[in-house]
Protein backbone atom coordinates (compact mmCIF):
# COMPACT_ATOMS: atom_id res chain seq x y z
CA UNK A 1 0.00 0.00 0.00
CA UNK A 2 1.44 3.15 -1.10
CA UNK A 3 1.95 5.37 2.37
CA UNK A 4 -0.80 8.39 2.18
CA UNK A 5 1.18 11.93 2.15
CA UNK A 6 -0.78 15.31 2.96
CA UNK A 7 0.11 17.72 -0.07
CA UNK A 8 -0.41 20.46 2.33
CA UNK A 9 2.12 19.61 4.76
CA UNK A 10 5.25 21.68 4.97
CA UNK A 11 8.27 19.68 5.04
CA UNK A 12 9.92 18.93 7.96
CA UNK A 13 12.38 21.85 9.27
CA UNK A 14 15.98 21.37 8.96
CA UNK A 15 18.06 21.85 12.47
CA UNK A 16 18.85 25.49 12.96
CA UNK A 17 22.72 25.57 14.39
CA UNK A 18 22.38 29.61 14.75
CA UNK A 19 19.99 28.66 17.66
CA UNK A 20 23.01 26.45 19.14
CA UNK A 21 24.43 29.97 19.06
CA UNK A 22 21.86 31.83 20.96
CA UNK A 23 22.10 28.79 23.60
CA UNK A 24 25.75 29.68 24.42
CA UNK A 25 25.24 33.48 24.60
CA UNK A 26 22.46 33.10 26.75
CA UNK A 27 23.96 30.57 29.07
CA UNK A 28 27.15 32.93 28.80
CA UNK A 29 25.16 35.80 29.86
CA UNK A 30 24.28 34.04 32.75
CA UNK A 31 27.62 34.62 34.35
CA UNK A 32 27.45 38.09 33.97
CA UNK A 33 23.59 38.16 35.28
CA UNK A 34 24.61 36.25 38.16
CA UNK A 35 27.31 37.96 39.12
CA UNK A 36 25.37 41.20 38.88
CA UNK A 37 22.91 39.97 41.40
CA UNK A 38 26.01 39.78 43.93
CA UNK A 39 25.90 43.78 43.76
CA UNK A 40 22.05 44.06 43.60
CA UNK A 41 20.25 45.92 46.71
CA UNK A 42 16.77 44.11 46.02
CA UNK A 43 17.48 40.53 45.59
CA UNK A 44 18.83 37.51 48.07
CA UNK A 45 22.49 36.02 46.72
CA UNK A 46 24.46 34.10 48.02
CA UNK A 47 27.08 35.99 48.71
CA UNK A 48 26.31 39.90 48.88
CA UNK A 49 28.77 42.87 48.88
CA UNK A 50 29.16 45.66 51.48
CA UNK A 51 28.25 48.06 48.85
CA UNK A 52 25.37 47.46 46.52
CA UNK A 53 23.17 49.21 43.70
CA UNK A 54 19.24 49.34 42.89
CA UNK A 55 20.12 50.05 39.33
CA UNK A 56 21.54 46.34 38.79
CA UNK A 57 17.75 44.65 39.21
CA UNK A 58 16.36 47.61 36.62
CA UNK A 59 19.50 46.11 33.95
CA UNK A 60 18.98 43.01 34.46
CA UNK A 61 14.93 42.93 34.41
CA UNK A 62 15.42 43.13 30.41
CA UNK A 63 17.37 39.95 30.24
CA UNK A 64 14.87 38.22 32.68
CA UNK A 65 12.28 38.83 30.29
CA UNK A 66 13.44 36.55 27.63
CA UNK A 67 16.25 34.57 28.12
CA UNK A 68 15.53 31.95 29.98
CA UNK A 69 11.98 31.52 28.37
CA UNK A 70 14.01 31.63 25.22
CA UNK A 71 16.13 28.63 26.02
CA UNK A 72 12.72 26.69 27.11
CA UNK A 73 11.41 27.65 23.66
CA UNK A 74 14.54 26.54 22.18
CA UNK A 75 14.81 23.29 23.80
CA UNK A 76 11.20 22.55 22.75
CA UNK A 77 12.32 22.91 19.18
CA UNK A 78 15.03 20.43 19.90
CA UNK A 79 12.87 18.34 21.69
CA UNK A 80 10.47 17.87 18.46
CA UNK A 81 13.23 16.74 16.34
CA UNK A 82 14.50 14.21 18.89
CA UNK A 83 11.09 12.71 19.70
CA UNK A 84 11.07 12.09 15.85
CA UNK A 85 14.18 10.62 15.43
CA UNK A 86 14.03 8.25 18.01
CA UNK A 87 10.32 7.59 19.07
CA UNK A 88 9.01 7.79 22.66
CA UNK A 89 10.80 5.29 24.25
CA UNK A 90 14.28 6.52 22.83
CA UNK A 91 13.70 10.03 23.52
CA UNK A 92 12.30 9.33 27.06
CA UNK A 93 15.78 7.08 27.55
CA UNK A 94 17.91 9.95 26.09
CA UNK A 95 16.63 12.77 28.15
CA UNK A 96 17.11 10.71 31.51
CA UNK A 97 20.71 10.09 30.47
CA UNK A 98 21.46 13.69 29.54
CA UNK A 99 19.22 15.83 32.00
CA UNK A 100 18.58 13.25 34.91
CA UNK A 101 22.57 12.07 35.42
CA UNK A 102 24.41 16.04 35.46
CA UNK A 103 20.75 16.81 37.65
CA UNK A 104 21.77 14.48 40.40
CA UNK A 105 25.32 14.67 40.17
CA UNK A 106 25.37 18.52 40.29
CA UNK A 107 23.00 18.34 43.09
CA UNK A 108 24.36 16.68 45.32
CA UNK A 109 28.40 17.59 44.22
CA UNK A 110 28.17 21.00 43.44
CA UNK A 111 25.07 22.34 45.05
CA UNK A 112 26.04 22.53 48.63
CA UNK A 113 29.11 24.82 48.24
CA UNK A 114 26.92 27.72 47.23
CA UNK A 115 24.73 27.28 50.37
CA UNK A 116 27.98 26.78 52.54
CA UNK A 117 29.42 29.86 51.33
CA UNK A 118 26.14 31.83 52.13
CA UNK A 119 26.43 30.80 55.74
CA UNK A 120 30.01 31.83 55.50
CA UNK A 121 29.17 35.09 54.30
CA UNK A 122 25.97 36.37 56.24
CA UNK A 123 27.96 35.22 59.76
CA UNK A 124 31.87 35.93 59.57
CA UNK A 125 31.70 33.44 63.05
CA UNK A 126 30.37 30.53 61.29
CA UNK A 127 33.36 28.26 61.23
CA UNK A 128 31.43 25.35 60.24
CA UNK A 129 33.42 23.01 57.92
CA UNK A 130 32.62 22.04 54.83
CA UNK A 131 32.22 18.11 55.53
CA UNK A 132 30.88 18.97 58.47
CA UNK A 133 27.85 21.20 56.61
CA UNK A 134 27.00 18.35 54.42
CA UNK A 135 24.77 16.22 56.60
CA UNK A 136 22.85 19.37 57.29
CA UNK A 137 22.88 19.89 53.00
CA UNK A 138 21.47 16.18 52.51
CA UNK A 139 18.69 16.51 55.34
CA UNK A 140 15.58 16.61 52.75
CA UNK A 141 12.16 15.48 53.41
CA UNK A 142 9.29 14.94 50.20
CA UNK A 143 6.96 18.14 49.53
CA UNK A 144 4.53 16.93 46.73
CA UNK A 145 2.51 20.50 46.47
CA UNK A 146 5.54 21.40 45.13
CA UNK A 147 5.91 19.65 41.98
CA UNK A 148 8.32 19.30 39.89
CA UNK A 149 10.57 20.39 43.20
CA UNK A 150 9.56 17.38 45.12
CA UNK A 151 12.57 17.52 47.25
CA UNK A 152 12.82 19.72 49.69
CA UNK A 153 15.02 20.75 52.93
CA UNK A 154 16.34 23.46 55.25
CA UNK A 155 19.60 23.86 53.58
CA UNK A 156 19.22 21.66 50.36
CA UNK A 157 18.35 23.56 47.00
CA UNK A 158 18.68 22.33 43.30
CA UNK A 159 19.76 26.15 43.01
CA UNK A 160 20.52 27.14 39.29
CA UNK A 161 19.50 23.68 38.03
CA UNK A 162 15.70 24.17 38.62
CA UNK A 163 15.83 24.77 34.52
CA UNK A 164 17.25 21.46 34.49
CA UNK A 165 14.23 20.01 36.71
CA UNK A 166 11.70 21.89 34.38
CA UNK A 167 13.23 20.59 31.28
CA UNK A 168 13.67 17.48 32.03
CA UNK A 169 9.94 17.35 33.58
CA UNK A 170 8.74 18.73 30.57
CA UNK A 171 10.56 16.44 28.15
CA UNK A 172 8.94 13.81 29.66
CA UNK A 173 5.12 14.89 29.86
CA UNK A 174 5.70 14.60 25.51
CA UNK A 175 6.18 11.07 26.08
CA UNK A 176 2.41 9.74 26.66
CA UNK A 177 1.32 12.73 24.99
CA UNK A 178 3.57 11.64 21.85
CA UNK A 179 1.81 7.95 22.19
CA UNK A 180 -1.55 8.53 23.38
CA UNK A 181 -2.47 12.06 21.58
CA UNK A 182 -4.68 11.17 18.02
CA UNK A 183 -2.03 12.71 15.58
CA UNK A 184 -3.77 12.89 12.58
CA UNK A 185 -5.97 15.35 14.35
CA UNK A 186 -3.45 17.35 15.76
CA UNK A 187 -1.58 17.56 12.83
CA UNK A 188 -5.05 18.80 11.23
CA UNK A 189 -4.95 21.63 13.62
CA UNK A 190 -1.64 22.27 13.39
CA UNK A 191 -1.86 22.87 9.55
CA UNK A 192 -4.87 25.04 10.23
CA UNK A 193 -2.74 27.13 12.46
CA UNK A 194 0.06 27.41 10.11
CA UNK A 195 -2.11 28.50 7.66
CA UNK A 196 -3.67 31.25 9.65
CA UNK A 197 -0.33 32.76 11.17
CA UNK A 198 0.85 32.77 7.14
CA UNK A 199 -2.41 34.24 5.91
CA UNK A 200 -2.75 37.15 9.13
CA UNK A 201 0.27 39.16 9.82
CA UNK A 202 0.93 39.55 13.89
CA UNK A 203 -0.90 36.48 14.73
CA UNK A 204 1.72 34.90 16.10
CA UNK A 205 1.45 37.34 18.74
CA UNK A 206 -1.68 36.37 20.00
CA UNK A 207 -0.17 33.60 22.48
CA UNK A 208 1.02 36.62 24.30
CA UNK A 209 -2.35 37.11 25.87
CA UNK A 210 -2.12 34.00 27.72
CA UNK A 211 1.34 34.42 29.03
CA UNK A 212 -0.15 37.90 30.71
CA UNK A 213 -2.97 36.19 31.85
CA UNK A 214 -0.71 33.26 33.50
CA UNK A 215 1.50 36.27 35.23
CA UNK A 216 -0.97 38.53 35.94
CA UNK A 217 -3.09 35.59 38.06
CA UNK A 218 -0.36 33.11 39.28
CA UNK A 219 2.05 36.11 39.61
CA UNK A 220 5.91 35.29 39.19
CA UNK A 221 8.59 33.30 41.31
CA UNK A 222 12.01 35.07 41.69
CA UNK A 223 13.52 31.85 42.53
CA UNK A 224 12.89 30.89 38.69
CA UNK A 225 14.28 33.71 37.12
CA UNK A 226 11.28 35.44 37.45
CA UNK A 227 8.37 33.64 35.63
CA UNK A 228 6.10 31.43 37.38
CA UNK A 229 7.52 27.96 36.63
CA UNK A 230 4.67 26.76 34.30
CA UNK A 231 4.84 30.05 32.08
CA UNK A 232 8.04 27.80 30.75
CA UNK A 233 5.77 24.69 29.91
CA UNK A 234 4.28 27.04 27.71
CA UNK A 235 7.07 28.48 25.97
CA UNK A 236 8.26 24.55 25.94
CA UNK A 237 5.38 23.68 24.02
CA UNK A 238 5.20 26.70 22.44
CA UNK A 239 8.93 25.76 20.90
CA UNK A 240 7.33 22.13 19.92
CA UNK A 241 4.78 23.01 18.26
CA UNK A 242 6.94 25.62 16.08
CA UNK A 243 9.40 23.29 14.99
CA UNK A 244 6.49 20.90 13.73
CA UNK A 245 5.95 22.92 10.64
CA UNK A 246 8.15 25.33 8.90
CA UNK A 247 5.88 27.52 7.79
CA UNK A 248 5.74 28.91 11.35
CA UNK A 249 9.35 29.76 10.75
CA UNK A 250 8.45 32.01 8.05
CA UNK A 251 6.19 33.52 9.96
CA UNK A 252 8.08 34.63 12.68
CA UNK A 253 10.87 35.77 10.29
CA UNK A 254 8.34 37.99 8.86
CA UNK A 255 6.87 39.33 12.08
CA UNK A 256 10.20 39.90 14.01
CA UNK A 257 9.86 43.42 13.81
CA UNK A 258 6.67 44.19 14.85
CA UNK A 259 7.51 41.67 17.90
CA UNK A 260 10.58 43.13 18.64
CA UNK A 261 8.78 46.82 18.96
CA UNK A 262 6.39 45.78 20.75
CA UNK A 263 8.01 43.07 23.23
CA UNK A 264 10.24 46.64 24.01
CA UNK A 265 7.14 48.67 24.49
CA UNK A 266 5.43 46.31 26.81
CA UNK A 267 8.59 45.83 28.70
CA UNK A 268 8.99 49.63 29.19
CA UNK A 269 5.10 49.78 30.07
CA UNK A 270 5.67 47.35 33.02
CA UNK A 271 8.62 49.06 34.84
CA UNK A 272 7.15 51.34 36.87
CA UNK A 273 4.74 48.90 38.20
CA UNK A 274 7.12 46.77 39.54
CA UNK A 275 9.06 49.64 40.48
CA UNK A 276 6.26 51.01 42.48
CA UNK A 277 4.25 47.90 43.95
CA UNK A 278 5.80 46.74 47.63
CA UNK A 279 5.26 43.06 46.31
CA UNK A 280 4.79 43.04 42.42
CA UNK A 281 5.42 39.31 42.08
CA UNK A 282 2.72 38.28 44.32
CA UNK A 283 0.60 41.43 45.00
CA UNK A 284 -3.33 41.26 43.52
CA UNK A 285 -3.25 45.53 43.18
CA UNK A 286 -4.47 46.72 39.84
CA UNK A 287 -1.12 48.21 39.41
CA UNK A 288 1.03 44.97 40.65
CA UNK A 289 -1.19 42.85 38.17
CA UNK A 290 -1.14 45.09 35.60
CA UNK A 291 2.32 45.30 35.23
CA UNK A 292 2.71 41.49 35.43
CA UNK A 293 0.50 41.00 32.38
CA UNK A 294 2.71 43.29 30.41
CA UNK A 295 6.01 41.75 31.24
CA UNK A 296 4.35 38.04 30.51
CA UNK A 297 3.13 39.84 27.04
CA UNK A 298 7.10 41.36 26.47
CA UNK A 299 8.45 38.07 27.15
CA UNK A 300 6.55 35.90 23.92
CA UNK A 301 7.31 39.03 22.16
CA UNK A 302 10.66 39.26 22.07
CA UNK A 303 11.24 35.14 22.38
CA UNK A 304 9.08 35.44 18.89
CA UNK A 305 11.30 38.49 17.91
CA UNK A 306 15.29 37.35 18.58
CA UNK A 307 15.01 34.32 16.91
CA UNK A 308 13.29 35.98 14.29
CA UNK A 309 15.45 38.72 13.27
CA UNK A 310 18.50 36.15 13.77
CA UNK A 311 16.98 34.26 11.01
CA UNK A 312 16.43 36.76 8.74
CA UNK A 313 20.08 37.98 8.94
CA UNK A 314 21.28 34.24 8.31
CA UNK A 315 19.14 33.82 5.73
CA UNK A 316 21.11 36.59 3.47
CA UNK A 317 23.61 35.54 1.18
CA UNK A 318 26.72 36.51 3.51
CA UNK A 319 29.80 37.58 1.88
CA UNK A 320 32.32 34.65 1.14
CA UNK A 321 35.40 36.90 2.98
CA UNK A 322 33.52 37.48 5.89
CA UNK A 323 32.16 34.04 6.38
CA UNK A 324 33.76 30.76 8.11
CA UNK A 325 34.05 27.51 5.77
CA UNK A 326 31.20 25.72 6.03
CA UNK A 327 33.61 22.68 7.77
CA UNK A 328 34.89 25.44 10.52
CA UNK A 329 31.09 26.17 10.94
CA UNK A 330 30.00 23.04 11.43
CA UNK A 331 32.86 22.44 14.24
CA UNK A 332 31.79 25.77 16.48
CA UNK A 333 28.20 24.80 16.17
CA UNK A 334 28.80 21.43 17.24
CA UNK A 335 31.16 22.54 20.41
CA UNK A 336 28.73 25.35 21.19
CA UNK A 337 25.69 22.96 21.43
CA UNK A 338 27.84 20.01 23.67
CA UNK A 339 29.06 23.00 26.03
CA UNK A 340 25.83 24.70 26.64
CA UNK A 341 24.90 21.94 29.61
CA UNK A 342 28.35 21.80 31.36
CA UNK A 343 28.67 25.91 31.33
CA UNK A 344 25.09 26.42 33.03
CA UNK A 345 25.57 23.38 35.29
CA UNK A 346 29.40 24.49 36.22
CA UNK A 347 29.05 28.53 36.19
CA UNK A 348 26.65 29.35 39.69
CA UNK A 349 29.09 27.44 42.12
CA UNK A 350 31.91 29.34 40.50
CA UNK A 351 30.65 32.41 40.30
CA UNK A 352 29.38 31.59 44.09
CA UNK A 353 33.18 30.85 45.12
CA UNK A 354 34.88 33.90 43.05
CA UNK A 355 32.29 36.44 44.67
CA UNK A 356 33.06 34.84 48.36
CA UNK A 357 36.75 36.57 47.58
CA UNK A 358 35.63 39.56 45.65
CA UNK A 359 33.16 40.96 48.03
CA UNK A 360 36.22 40.93 50.60
CA UNK A 361 37.79 43.63 48.38
CA UNK A 362 38.14 47.33 49.20
CA UNK A 363 37.21 48.68 45.67
CA UNK A 364 34.63 50.51 43.49
CA UNK A 365 31.58 48.20 42.58
CA UNK A 366 32.56 48.40 38.64
CA UNK A 367 35.90 47.30 39.50
CA UNK A 368 34.93 44.24 41.67
CA UNK A 369 31.84 43.28 39.07
CA UNK A 370 34.83 43.28 36.27
CA UNK A 371 36.85 41.03 38.25
CA UNK A 372 34.54 38.88 39.04
CA UNK A 373 33.32 38.14 35.68
CA UNK A 374 36.28 37.89 34.04
CA UNK A 375 37.83 35.50 36.88
CA UNK A 376 34.45 33.43 37.33
CA UNK A 377 33.90 33.24 32.97
CA UNK A 378 37.60 32.29 32.72
CA UNK A 379 37.47 29.83 35.48
CA UNK A 380 34.03 27.80 34.00
CA UNK A 381 35.02 27.83 30.31
CA UNK A 382 38.66 26.20 31.71
CA UNK A 383 36.82 23.86 34.33
CA UNK A 384 34.33 22.47 31.08
CA UNK A 385 37.51 22.36 28.68
CA UNK A 386 40.41 20.30 31.14
CA UNK A 387 37.92 18.90 33.88
CA UNK A 388 35.22 18.06 31.87
CA UNK A 389 35.49 17.59 28.35
CA UNK A 390 38.09 15.37 28.43
CA UNK A 391 36.95 11.98 29.48
CA UNK A 392 34.25 9.24 29.25
CA UNK A 393 33.27 9.44 32.25
CA UNK A 394 33.04 13.64 33.38
CA UNK A 395 31.07 13.68 29.84
CA UNK A 396 28.80 11.16 31.34
CA UNK A 397 28.50 13.15 34.33
CA UNK A 398 27.38 16.36 32.66
CA UNK A 399 24.63 14.65 30.02
CA UNK A 400 27.35 15.08 27.10
CA UNK A 401 27.63 12.29 24.34
CA UNK A 402 30.61 10.18 24.58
Amino acid sequence: MARHTEPEQAPTPARRPELDAIRMLVVIGLVFFHSALVFAADDDFYVKNAETSGAVVIIAGFGVVWAMPLLFLISGLGAWHSLQRRGAGGFARERLLRLGVPLVFATLALNPLPQWLRLRSADADHHESYLGFLPRFYDVHLEPEEFPFLVRGEHFETGHLWFVVLLLTFSLLLVPMHRWLPRERVRRIGDRVARATLRRRGLVLLPALAFAGICAFAGLEEEYAGWHRWSYLLFFVAGFTLAADDRFRTVTRRDAGTAAWLGAALFVAAGPGFALADEPFTETTPLATASRALFGAAGWCLVVAIPGLLDRRRSKPPHAARTPTPTRRRRLYGYLAAAVLPLYVLHQPIVVAVAYFVTGWSAPILVEYAALVAIALSLTLATYEILVRRTRATRFLFGMRP
